[in-house]
């Protein structure tokens, strides 16, 4: 290891999506000092990809933004970017945690001037879209990326592109020559809030995910939604660009399936039912606009009843109950077509729609088995509940699936928990 940073009364947070800036907030504007990592180039994680929250449809760039000024504001928070956990050892009060640093090859010079992105030529998938466009090789993450700090992306290295890049920033903010660094981080508490990932679609064979162009999932049609999304906000289709006004919404993608996600992923029908109204805010009083929801129940709970009566109430807006069977394509004009059993009225269906969107089921992004220190996980790799974790304490979607509300009563909780074993640390050495 190169060097140590923080001591035992420092809470380390792993993950700075909306649960791990949540913890770290907490923990710091409580007197503690904390180590918060993330390994993108930038915080925020998924809740930064939404269009909009549910049930009252604002964008997430408000709390995300009042957030940022929070971390931006607290100097006992330590942000490292490009980081990741490779080794946890030790005991509560007392862990000592490997961390490998990525090269952004970007300094702390960088004024996010984008020189360097006009200099290049050479282009990448965009992972903050969910690979639906590209990007520059030397690119700011996204609008609001925090730290405001481009990156290089490493296939550019030797090339002439990166020299491009280096000769045109003004104030030496690119440096070719960075390597990758581990450093140790001694802590008394560890909070895991490393979030989840959209289960993958292509897995999901009936359903054509990875052979249907107009198959697409409920997070990448959350970014096709956005201004700043790789359709500017249009509702285009992918296999021809042209707008899609059938749009058909099938749930459990993935989630309550034996073969799949044995559990419910919580979010999706209200996903699903937000996703919906979209196609009114697109097409306002087109005849023509309407969407389709296919589903075997409609799980809401506590106020988001009052949203689904809302959305069950526009008449742009269908429901059928049913498990689709699975999807072929209409070859002559893209168009997918649902097969399957109306369970309401017992009568099979075979339905074009321009557009189908899978309500892709959230599974952990890290699997908690295989975190260091002896973390329980259970059968979904979430961190187990109840089980004995030492001072490794789960927050947000690493302990379950949830909603944005949830996870941070989740990392508040867990940052609770930290401060309570920092506490007694400070107590013992007075």
């Amino acid at each position: 290891m190169t060097n140590t940073v923080a001591t035992n009364e420092t809470i380390l947070v792993v993950g700075a999506g909306i649960s791990g800036l949540t913890a770290a907030l907490e923990s710091a504007e409580c007197g503690k000092n904390v180590v918060l990592i993330e390994k993108n180039p930038s915080v925020g994680g998924r809740v930064s990809q939404l269009y909009k929250y549910f049930p009252k449809l604002c964008r997430p760039s408000c709390g995300l933004e009042i957030n940022l000024r929070r971390l931006k504001a607290n100097p006992r928070i330590k942000l490292l970017t490009m980081a990741e956990v490779t080794g946890i050892e030790g005991e509560p009060g007392d862990y000592r945690v490997a961390v490998q640093l990525q090269p952004r090859y970007v300094n702390e010079n960088c004024t996010a001037c984008g020189a360097c992105a006009e200099a290049v030529t050479a282009e990448i998938d965009d992972p903050y879209n969910y690979q639906l466009k590209q990007i520059k090789a030397a690119y700011l993450p996204h609008n609001m990326a925090y730290p405001q700090r481009y990156v290089i992306d490493p296939s550019i290295l030797g090339t002439e592109d990166a020299e491009k890049a280096k000769a045109a920033c003004r104030y030496g903010a690119i440096d070719l020559d960075m390597q990758p660094q581990s450093i140790e981080i001694q802590a008394g508490a560890i909070i895991w809030a490393t979030g989840w990932k959209p289960y993958d679609a292509a897995k999901i064979q009936p359903y054509g995910y990875d052979r249907f162009a107009n198959v697409i999932t409920s997070v990448e049609f959350e970014r096709m939604m956005d201004p700043f999304g790789p359709t500017g906000g249009k509702l285009l289709r992918p296999s021809d660009g042209r707008e899609a006004k059938n749009v058909a919404f099938i749930q459990c993608a993935g989630s309550r399936d034996r073969n799949h996600l044995t559990h419910c992923s919580r979010i999706c029908c209200m996903a699903s039912l937000k996703q919906a109204t979209y196609i009114g805010e697109q097409y306002g009083d087109d005849s023509d606009a309407r969407a389709s929801i296919y589903y075997i129940d409609i799980r809401v709970i506590d106020r988001f009843e009052d949203f689904y009566e809302q959305v069950r109430a526009d008449e742009r807006v269908h429901f059928i109950k049913s498990k689709v069977a699975n999807i072929t394509e209409d070859r002559a004009n893209g168009d997918v077509i649902l097969h399957g059993v109306d369970t309401e009225g017992y009568h099979r269906y075979d339905n074009p729609h321009e557009l189908c969107v899978l309500a892709i089921g959230m599974e952990p992004s890290v699997d908690a088995s295989q975190i260091n220190g002896g973390v329980a996980s259970d059968a979904s790799g979430f961190i187990a509940a109840g089980e004995s974790t030492g001072a490794i304490f789960g927050a947000g979607c690493a302990t379950n699936a949830l909603d944005v509300n949830r996870a941070v009563q989740s990392a508040t909780a867990a940052s609770l928990r930290a401060i309570q074993v920092v506490n007694q640390v400070a107590r013992a050495e007075a």
